[in-house]
């Protein structure tokens, strides 16, 4: 996939690489916010849209359900003929069920159907007015500007760059660092779906696949800042994103390397084990090699393909991963909201929280725990505790712990991501284990 460095070449893989860059990890102020454009694309179509994403999730959603009933029971030749579209709508039985419960949940929820803590404000509500039309947004632009950073050689660049970086530190392909920086400047959710293509497409074994998608899946920079608001604790921004960051490197370092993630297969989605080759040729410098590799990459990228797989990324996302948040993240809300499974989850943290010497250790307990349903959830809950350090751990630890049913967790268990509804628990339960010592031992450097 060598390229020739002629100027023709470079400008083909320079400027959509660039411009990919700009919508995906540029961030800037905007009306006294952080954000990026992608982001601010999103926001914008949905304040546009507003009364009518509802019904549009709703349509949606049944479409799906629809489409999945007349493949599993009359196997239309144009949907089982056609790759895309076999792989959308002749799902396993468990996304079959999950397709029809969304659209359930979907419909008790736009009409408020049936009984109120399915669709509560607390519950199917949050998700449906407040979550899922954020991501029909995000995934619209995702979904159609993702080829800019994927297509055009951005990813051979630092793969040749950046491969004796993640390769010794996190285990990964020097490639995996471009979905690693969009997530941490851009969006998780983008991060999902970038290293869930590049699966698809190859790129990646099952078990960096699974790296990346529960490692490098950061939430954004405009949510921590939500969650630092919802704690009162705005003015310790930068005491508060230097500790999110030391903390997530240390659980990415380890996380890769101890089970579930360690066992994962390192085969590709096609079951081949040949890995690929990051070797630089002798007397070749890593810049110019990764500059060959990328206008090679660039050069074969065809304009038509690009807009073709942008909108089948679009559908993709709406119709596969919308349905499985919706079901998955209402049943894990309302068990949140309505059960006490997650107070009995968090009981064993309250002397783990003691020994670190947390005040209010037994109203803290529970907001380790519960971020799993939701990433609010545990801002939410802690808000009132009085102790600003409390507040401030828990801040902390509700960004680093990455796994959320009602987001993150909802869109990997509905990607192609070889990781299973177990995995996502233990690694939460890690995750939460190997970052809670080091935001302690930071909080109690500036408290």
């Amino acid at each position: 996939m060598e390229g020739r460095l002629d100027s023709q070449g470079i400008l083909k893989f320079l400027i959509p690489s660039l411009i990919g860059i700009m919508l995906f990890m540029i961030p800037f102020t905007f009306q006294d916010e952080i954000t990026i454009p992608v982001a601010l694309l999103a926001g914008w179509v949905q304040d546009t849209f507003v009364s009518v994403i509802p019904e549009f999730v709703t349509i949606i959603i049944t479409l799906a359900v629809v489409l999945t009933v007349v493949t599993k029971v009359s196997k239309p030749e144009k949907i089982m003929n056609n790759s895309f579209l076999k792989g959308l709508f002749d799902v396993s039985p468990v996304w079959f069920w999950a397709r029809i419960l969304a659209m359930i949940f979907a419909v008790m929820t736009l009409f408020q159907l049936g009984p109120e803590f399915i669709w509560s404000d607390a519950t199917g509500g949050l998700l449906f007015n407040d979550l899922i039309p954020a991501l029909v947004a995000v995934f619209l632009f995702a979904g159609l500007f993702l080829p800019l950073l994927l297509d055009f050689g951005l990813l051979e660049l630092f793969g040749a760059l950046l491969t004796k970086v993640m390769r010794p530190i996190f285990t990964l392909p020097g490639r995996s660092s471009i979905d690693c920086m969009a997530s941490w400047l851009g969006d998780g959710t983008i991060g999902v779906l970038l290293t869930n293509k590049q699966y698809e497409d190859g790129y990646y074994t099952k078990r960096e696949a699974a790296v990346i998608g529960t490692t490098f899946s950061v939430v954004s920079i405009t949510f921590t800042i939500v969650v630092l608001e919802l704690m009162n604790l705005e003015h310790m921004f930068i005491q508060y994103y230097t500790t999110i960051v030391i903390a997530g490197l240390v659980a990415a370092v380890i996380c890769p390397r101890i089970p579930p993630l360690s066992r994962k297969a390192d085969t590709y989605m096609d079951e081949s084990s040949t890995m690929k080759n990051e070797s630089i040729p002798a007397n070749t410098s890593r810049l110019k090699w990764g500059l060959m590799q990328a206008v090679g990459k660039a050069k074969k990228t065809n304009w038509s393909a690009v807009g073709r797989g942008g909108i089948q990324n679009v559908l993709d996302m709406w119709m596969g991963v919308i349905p499985i948040v919706m079901a998955i993240g209402t049943i894990a809300l309302i068990i949140a909201e309505h059960t006490p499974v997650f107070e009995w989850i968090g009981a064993p943290f309250v002397p783990i929280l003691q020994v670190l010497q947390i005040p209010s250790a037994v109203e803290a307990a529970p907001t380790m725990v519960i971020g799993f349903a939701d990433m609010f959830l545990p801002s939410v809950i802690g808000s009132g505790i009085e102790s600003p350090l409390t507040r401030f751990v828990i801040a902390c630890v509700s960004v680093t712990q990455l796994i959320y049913m009602s987001e993150v967790g909802g869109l990997l268990l509905g990607s192609k991501l070889p990781v299973s509804f177990k995995d996502l628990v233990i690694i939460f339960l890690e995750r939460t284990l190997i970052t809670l010592p080091v935001i302690v031992l930071m909080a109690h450097l500036f408290f």
